[in-house]
């Protein structure tokens, strides 16, 4: 049903970015086949598969990359395929014989998806890292924080995921609709420290322009303005306030029971102490609910700041459908939303092997040729 309905997409089994990119377009109606290793059963995420839920709407098949039956079956599978995902090191799929030369030889229209976190060149490509050590090259970890503190690691969300899954997810979509009207396929460099980087796109304009200082928690997003901030609540917990624009930060006063008072300028940095100070006290003297609901209907650019759980109870999530369950586990739905053609978590994690057989079929390979895989080591759940 989704917009990418008909498109067969062959994942190689990672961590991180890659399975994201596989659900964002698994979610979007694309059938992804999972090629989960056989040589290698531990390459996922170390966690029960019925958890690793951004590893749904798939099916699976088991293959031994280190062998030549279980190589030729992958290149078989691969020339039914309109794209491939693979997150491996740079180098290591030519070592393997599954290189985009050989790949595109067989199926000159494939789109060949490659996601790593230093790129296919560059003096860094052969490195291991992580999410944090991609954000910090790049420039944006330095930026996450508040001033005379350290950088902040935000979670794995800006490398692994949006600078790199829904990277290669974008970068796949728009090889396939060029490679539709050419008939030609082409690899997809997706790398995470570019990813992070073109995250960060606007900071580099309003730091030519004069506008930012490349210094932490200094700046209007960074936590340096009191009215973008978090603050505690008498309860323990934190409100979030984000009141850019004048008419808004009038309406925060008005809330916080502050107007009327000589306040400093809202764009005054040299007293932003003292409107940090003010807003502090105020925040602690209630629960954060009870801000909810002093705050209740306004365009202050007021939110609690809620636990992953909280949040899928919210009613805002709960107006749009923003949570479902898949297998007994809530989780995020698939966004974005389409009027037409609306994604879909089509089922939960397979276990290794499940539904590969049905998906083969359904690929174009008969009887023999699954046969054919069967005897190279194709591998399906009993």
């Amino acid at each position: 049903m989704g917009p990418l309905a008909g498109v067969r997409v062959l994942e190689f089994e990672a961590i991180g970015p890659g399975p994201f990119c596989g659900m964002m377009l698994a979610d979007m109606g694309a059938d992804v086949l999972l090629v989960d290793r056989r040589d290698n059963p531990g390459a996922g995420l170390g966690v029960s598969r019925e958890f690793d839920i951004m590893l749904r709407g798939r099916r699976s098949v088991m293959l031994d990359l280190k062998s030549a039956d279980g190589i030729a079956a992958a290149l078989l599978l691969a020339d039914k395929a309109d794209a491939i995902i693979e997150g491996f090191r740079p180098g290591v799929m030519e070592r393997l014989g599954l290189g985009p030369e050989v790949m595109l030889a067989g199926n000159p229209g494939l789109v060949y998806g490659r996601m790593t976190g230093w790129g296919q060149d560059g003096p860094l490509a052969a490195r291991a890292g992580h999410d944090i050590n991609y954000i910090a090259l790049a420039g944006a970890l330095h930026g996450i924080g508040r001033a005379a503190d350290a950088p902040v690691p935000p979670l794995n969300l800006v490398g692994d995921f949006g600078g790199g899954g829904l990277l290669l997810a974008f970068g796949i979509a728009c090889g396939i609709i060029e490679a539709r009207g050419s008939g030609r396929g082409q690899v997809v460099d997706a790398a995470m420290v570019d990813g992070a980087s073109l995250l960060s796109t606007m900071f580099h304009g309003l730091i030519a322009g004069g506008y930012w200082r490349d210094e932490r928690g200094v700046n209007v997003l960074d936590s340096g303005a009191p009215w973008y901030d978090t603050y505690r609540t008498r309860d323990g917990r934190y409100v979030a306030i984000g009141a850019i624009e004048t008419r808004f930060y009038g309406e925060l006063i008005e809330r916080l029971g502050l107007a009327g008072r000589p306040l400093p300028h809202q764009y005054d940095r040299a007293r932003w102490p003292e409107l940090r100070a003010l807003f502090t006290a105020a925040f602690a003297a209630k629960t954060r609910d009870e801000w909810c609901a002093v705050f209740e209907g306004s365009d202050a650019c007021f939110a609690p700041v809620l636990t992953f759980g909280e949040a899928r109870g919210h009613p805002q999530s709960a107006g749009r459908n923003g949570f479902v369950d898949v297998g007994g586990i809530a989780q995020p739905a698939p966004a974005p939303r389409f009027g037409r053609t609306p994604g879909e978590v089509t089922g939960a994690p397979p276990a290794r092997g499940v539904g590969g057989r049905e998906a083969l079929g359904e690929w174009g390979f008969g009887p023999e040729e699954v046969e054919r895989l069967v005897a190279l080591g194709v591998g399906f759940a009993r």
